[in-house]
């Protein structure tokens, strides 16, 4: 069965080499009981350990089964030792923090039997050893004789065919002993038992062969064999399967021997989580504040169109001109003096300008193109004609100078209180009245839209041509300059309020607040130019007069009345429209099907030209009551002003309402997704290839370059990039605590290695692999690796519920320090990738371990 042919183990100590077996040969029978004694190093474990192929051999041959284990491979010998060898030794060498019916279950776990068969095994062969109801002990709760038994029980319970046994009753009393060594004696009835031995009593009592070991030499043999014996080869071919330990047998394995630790895993853990909590709680906050800015995108969505003018600013020219300028060196040196170049970077600033601001000539193609786009994208389509309304609409303003049928024009109405306002302390700050009030404004045109963001608080939503309606702040306020620029109040209450709002006692009090009733009553007239300019013929050759009073209608003038009033909903920071008073697109189309075909336009039709210019702007004249004085004063009407020049405002004929084609073009996107592929069917328009707007194919030849302007889109963007920035300077700044955790975790990890040497050793003379150790110490660096990632993920939320509520209690904000899930989740697979890492070289360590030290370790 086992033969052992010329064996030489050779050790070498630094220079010197120790002969421990000296070309022994020996035979043993199937089924006997041999005790191999000799003096403390003879050689007797050396033997023991080659035969259990826990060492290797120098020279000579160890043959099993007729077969020679020279060309055996690491595989082969945990094969041979799982399922051929059971190894009894003189410590027990008991896994501690599992269970008996465990460490006798290890044996089986390695041979890769299912659960099942492993416990019903594992629980006859303690049953046989006399150990039947103490499945659940541990070893510490056991006395010696019976931790020997769960020994036994282990190395029996694969049915090994031979059963090595090194001092195993070294540790016993004597009647432990005595019981212990008739076990073994029945167990020698139906196996190979070689035991090494110091004591020729035991070995005289109990042995059925006696074999002496003298300096690494067989001194004596009492029964020596000749090894003829006939082998069953059938039989050792079915027990040459492969051994494997699954990772989740590590995992438990590790698992128990960490909760066996629990205070020094626990502290582990934490170390090991300050970095994860660092880094979470950095994208907490960026993430928190990406939402938050994400909510205000949803809001400010509605109040920031994408906007096509034509005249329009390239963000991307802007974008990339907010890079650092190059600097020159300047050199300094005795009797020179530098010349700063303002007149270059002045010029280099006005070419940047020019660069930014761009023309777009939208054509009626572009517009069938744009009203082409899917309606599930958008909100609203709104096509601006640069009507201005201001000089068209009329409103009644009673001061004793113009009678109550006389109506006055918006535009005359604020020239009046501009005027008013020089007279009095305002006249140093009248100039930008204009600049913080403002008229009527033209609302869109989609109702659910607008009931979306706004409630009704009476009335209905405007939209037809001779309806308007007012939309109040979240204090259910206009502003007054506002209702001033509507005539809501009269030249004597203007004049009190400026002159009054400096003295300390203020005397007079302004009316602050209307009625529904009272904004419903207050009567507007839109006209028709032929109403509102008048031509006249004189040296100057043909000019315009605007009407500033209309006293008599027509039958195209059209009464406006007020018919709703809205207030934003709660929670809507940016609405479509901002306070104040609107008109319909419908009165838009009326005006300008009206307007058309009027003198005025076509003049400018006629003189082909664009509009008035300043130096021959339609004047009009108007008078104005001070401290009951009346005076008079004549003005111009200059629209459309320039994105260059104040001086080249003009009166056009898209003011005028005689322009066909949009001069403005507002998109209102559906959310911010339905904006990426509106955006991408705008920019469709600037690509190559042909593009079919109403059946007819338009070539890229025969399309200009359009450019949209998306500022909300710009901004949103510099603030995530800023974001980006400093997220990535706190990440690489906390990572160093994640750099430090992976090293000290790779730091206990290997103390681990060193706290369970003896473990490993058992684990390999059961049949264990090298991957197998490795396995067992990945395992516990995943643990770790989890049970850190997982504690910082739940402090970063529990800090995370703190922080939101200081902050929110500060700013209102309660939700800036947000980690999402699938960043969490991230955060857990880093901590558990990098205690892995900082595991690899440990349990390779371990791996590499040679048994036979590890078992002889304490």
């Amino acid at each position: 069965m086992l033969k052992l042919k010329k064996i030489e183990k050779i050790y070498s100590m630094g220079e010197n080499e120790v002969h421990a077996l000296k070309g022994l040969t020996i035979n043993f029978r199937q089924n006997e009981f041999v005790a191999v004694l000799g003096p403390s190093g003879c050689g007797k474990t050396t033997l023991l350990n080659i035969i259990g192929g826990l060492d290797k051999y120098t020279s000579g041959d160890l043959i099993i089964e007729g077969k020679s284990t020279k060309k055996y491979k690491d595989s082969d010998w945990d094969i041979y030792r799982n399922h051929r060898i059971g190894f009894v030794f003189q410590s027990y060498n008991l896994i501690p923090h599992q269970t008996v019916l465990e460490n006798v279950e290890l044996a089986l776990t390695i041979s890769g039997l299912e659960k099942a068969e492993r416990i019903e095994k594992a629980k006859m062969a303690l049953d046989k050893v006399g150990l039947e109801g103490l499945y659940n002990k541990k070893p510490n709760q056991l006395s010696g004789g019976q931790c020997q038994r769960v020994a036994i029980a282990r190395a029996l319970v694969n049915e090994p065919d031979i059963l090595l046994a090194d001092e195993p009753t070294g540790a016993l009393d004597t009647v432990t002993s005595v019981q212990i060594m008739d076990l073994i004696k029945e167990i020698a009835k139906e196996r190979l038992v070689i035991m090494v031995t110091h004591n020729p009593d035991l070995a005289d009592q109990y042995a059925t062969r006696i074999v002496r070991l003298l300096d690494g030499e067989i001194s004596s043999d009492s029964n020596p064999y000749d090894g003829e014996e006939v082998v069953d080869n059938n039989e050792y071919s079915k027990k040459s399967t492969k051994t494997k330990m699954s990772f989740w047998t590590a995992f438990k394995l590790s698992g128990r021997n960490l909760l066996s630790k629990f205070k020094r895993t626990l502290m582990v853990g934490l170390a090991g989580s300050i970095g994860i909590i660092g880094i979470s709680l950095v994208l907490a906050l960026s993430s928190g504040i990406r939402n938050y800015i994400n909510t205000m995108q949803e809001d400010m969505l509605s109040g920031n169109p994408i906007q096509i003018e034509e005249t329009a600013f390239d963000l991307n020219v802007l974008s990339n001109s907010m890079s650092p300028t190059d600097k020159t060196d300047i050199v300094i040196k005795n009797g020179i003096v530098n010349v700063a170049k303002l007149l270059e970077t002045l010029a280099e600033r006005a070419s940047m300008v020019q660069s930014i601001i761009v023309s777009n000539e939208i054509t009626q193609e572009y517009i069938d193109y744009l009203s082409q786009m899917p309606d599930e994208l958008l909100e609203e389509l709104f096509f601006d004609y640069g009507v201005s309304m201001s000089p068209s609409i009329y409103t009644e303003l009673s001061d004793g100078i113009n009678s109550d049928t006389n109506m006055t024009s918006l535009t005359t109405v604020s020239s009046i209180y501009k005027s008013i306002l020089d007279e009095t302390k305002f006249k140093d700050s009248s100039a930008f009245v204009s600049t913080l009030s403002k008229g009527f404004s033209q609302s869109i045109n989609n109702t659910d839209y607008l009931l979306s963001q706004y409630d009704l608080l009476d009335g209905k939503i405007a939209t037809e041509a001779n309806e308007l309606m007012i939309i109040v702040n979240d204090d259910h306020q206009v502003n007054d300059l506002t209702l001033i620029n509507l005539g809501f109040y009269s030249q004597k209450d203007m004049y009190e309020i400026s002159e009054k709002a400096f003295d300390s006692e203020r005397e007079y009090i302004q009316k602050n607040e209307f009625t529904y009733e009272e904004l419903y009553a207050k009567k507007f007239i839109w006209h028709p130019n032929s109403l509102v300019y008048t031509q006249k013929t004189g040296m100057m050759g043909t000019t315009f007069e605007h009407n500033s009073i209309v006293s008599s209608t027509s039958e195209e003038s059209l009464e406006l009345r007020i018919v709703g009033i809205l207030k934003p909903k709660e929670n809507l920071t940016y609405g479509t429209l901002s306070s104040g008073f609107y008109y319909t697109p419908a009165l838009v189309e009326y005006a300008r099907n009206c307007n058309k075909n009027s003198d005025i336009v076509n003049y400018l039709i006629e003189k082909d030209i664009e509009g008035f210019g300043l130096f021959d702007s339609v004047k009009y004249t108007y008078e104005y009551v001070v401290n009951g004085e009346t005076k008079s004063k004549t003005d111009s009407i200059s629209e459309g002003s320039s994105l260059l020049s104040a001086s080249m405002t003009t009166l056009s004929l898209a003011n005028l309402g005689g322009s066909d084609l949009a001069t403005g073009i507002f998109i209102y996107p559906t959310n911010f997704e339905d904006k990426e592929k509106v955006l991408a069917y705008l920019d469709a328009w600037n690509e190559d290839g042909d593009i079919v707007v109403n059946g007819k194919t338009i070539t890229r030849e025969e399309r200009a370059n359009i450019t949209y302007t998306d500022p909300l889109s710009l901004v949103i963007s510099m603030i995530n990039t800023m974001i980006d920035v400093v997220t990535t300077a706190l990440i690489a700044f906390t990572a160093i605590s994640l750099v430090v955790s992976t090293v000290m975790i790779s730091i206990i990890t290997y103390v681990s290695v060193v706290e369970r040497i003896k473990e490993i050793g058992v684990i390999r003379s059961l049949g264990g692999r090298k991957k197998d150790v490795a396995r067992l110490f990945n395992a516990e660096t995943f643990i770790i690796g989890l049970a850190a990632g997982l504690l910082g993920i739940g402090i970063t939320y529990l800090i995370s519920i703190i922080a939101n509520i200081i902050i929110g209690g500060i700013t209102g904000i309660y939700t800036l320090v947000a980690l999402p899930l699938d960043q969490a989740i991230l955060m857990v697979i880093i901590s558990i990738t990098l205690t892995l890492i900082s595991g690899l070289f440990p349990s390779r360590a371990a791996a590499n371990m040679d048994p036979v030290n590890a078992l002889r370790s304490e």
